[in-house]
């Protein structure tokens, strides 16, 4: 599993991949797709690191990485997205499993995402991969459901 930076030159990828899923980004905006004006301004600042996944030369997915998140000094995974046609395949889970295992070899200890309630899916894919609950919190004006996993 490849993780390379989103730039420029690959923006409409990671534009592809977030309009592979609408019924995500209804839950997130109401809108089923994102504009590139909204992809750029996600994924190409200076908060966050921000990579495409590629397995066997696809370009399967996004991450989305804070190292530290100013309001709680935490690292933050802000999105973990595959593309509509690799549901279901285990992408996710090979995904997060290696960029766990970057984050452990950079030394770092734990790391923390934020769920939208609705986001059934979303929810189970990650206490199965042994988050757990520590709190709700507000996000854009929707409850979302905070986990956090300890690494070392």
């Amino acid at each position: 599993m490849i993780f390379e930076p989103i730039t420029e030159n690959s923006i409409e990828l990671a534009m592809e991949i977030i309009n592979s899923n609408p019924t995500y980004n209804i839950l997130e905006n109401g809108n089923p797709l994102r504009s590139i004006k909204e992809v750029r301004s996600e994924f190409l600042n200076t908060i966050s690191d921000s990579f495409l996944i590629i397995q066997e030369n696809k370009h399967i997915g996004i991450i989305d990485f804070l190292k530290n998140n100013h309001k709680d000094n935490h690292p933050w995974i802000g999105l973990l997205m595959i593309k509509g046609d690799y549901h279901s395949l285990g992408y996710g889970k090979k995904a997060y499993t290696a960029f766990e295992d970057k984050l452990k070899q950079q030394k770092f200890n734990n790391v923390r995402i934020g769920v939208l309630q609705k986001n059934l899916n979303a929810l189970e894919f990650w206490k199965s991969r042994g988050f757990k609950f520590y709190c709700n919190s507000d996000w854009r004006g929707k409850v979302v459901d905070c986990f956090e996993k300890q690494l070392m």
